[in-house]
């Protein structure tokens, strides 16, 4: 990698921190090295910091184009929170001044509508499509057509899970209390099972009332995050399919509220998330470092 410096700025959207790198007028970091560039910059300590990387770049179809990679140099299919981000990003930076993008993602087409105040995105509100229970989508290795309220035996004790795929793969546990110690010793336990091919996203939810749920989650390839927003999406859909909750929830995260809205399409359950993005700073990077 040649020596330069790369435009980076900063966000967070409930306080999921990404960075994000403007790639529309040409690729900025070479496609072979963005794994490993990844987790150089997210390192907390050696590089900037943050749960991903956000690249900008232009679609051939649809709008515009987002493409998120974890912390471990992973590339994810989509994100909730980071698809805020992205949004408030290319709105404000005047890359793509749409109130109503149609944004191109590996989970597909995803369309974001923008509330908008003196040139300001003050809250996006973003259609996440529809969510898939078949196994075989998520993916699952299992005999069962679908994954729901499966008991399955996790360090010597009895667990039931739920599996569904809204643009990623995630696992959900409802528990009767929300306990961070227990997220980091059952999440990268279930993550990495062989069960999941793929590894999955895992969110242990409480429900405290048809209309409400606490959750925290363990995001596939990152670790303990303070929101996700396809966590709050598969928790909310896991939820209804279970008759635990109404069409329209609150979800409560470490780093603050999401709102999730319900819908059904053609005998599938789908879900709209609305939520703000926040920009911490900007900066330049130099490259490479040791």
């Amino acid at each position: 990698m040649n020596t330069k410096t790369i435009l980076f700025t900063k966000m967070h959207a409930l306080g999921n921190d990404y960075i994000l790198i403007d790639e529309t007028r040409g690729e900025i970091v070479k496609e072979r090295e963005k794994p490993e560039f990844v987790k150089k910059i997210c390192d907390r300590n050696f590089g900037v910091g943050g749960d991903g990387v956000i690249f900008v770049s232009k679609s051939d179809n649809l709008d515009i184009k987002f493409r998120i990679f974890n912390a471990d140099g992973s590339e994810a299919e989509m994100c909730g929170n980071g698809i805020r981000c992205f949004a408030k990003y290319v709105y404000e930076k005047g890359i793509l001044r749409k109130k109503r993008m149609k944004v191109e993602t590996l989970a597909g087409e995803k369309i974001l509508n923008l509330k908008t105040k003196n040139n300001l995105v003050e809250s996006i509100k973003v259609d996440m499509g529809l969510a898939t229970f078949k196994s075989e989508k998520i993916p699952v290795k299992t005999k069962d057509k679908t994954f729901i309220n499966k008991v399955c035996k996790l360090n010597d004790k009895k667990i039931k899970l739920s599996a569904v795929n809204v643009g990623n793969p995630h696992t959900v546990i409802f528990v009767d209390e929300v306990s961070r110690d227990y997220a980091e010793k059952i999440g990268p336990v279930i993550e990495n099972h062989p069960i999941f091919p793929e590894r999955t996203n895992v969110n242990f939810v409480k429900v405290l009332n048809p209309n409400e749920i606490k959750m925290i989650t363990w995001e596939r390839g990152v670790g303990i995050t303070l929101a996700c927003g396809t966590g709050a999406v598969a928790s909310t859909i896991v939820g209804r399919k279970l008759g635990k909750l109404n069409k329209e929830v609150t979800v409560n995260l470490p780093g603050g509220r999401l709102k999730i809205e319900i819908y059904e399409k053609n005998n599938k359950i789908g879900a709209f998330m609305e939520g703000k993005a926040t920009m911490v700073f900007e900066g330049i990077l130099s490259m490479p470092w040791q």
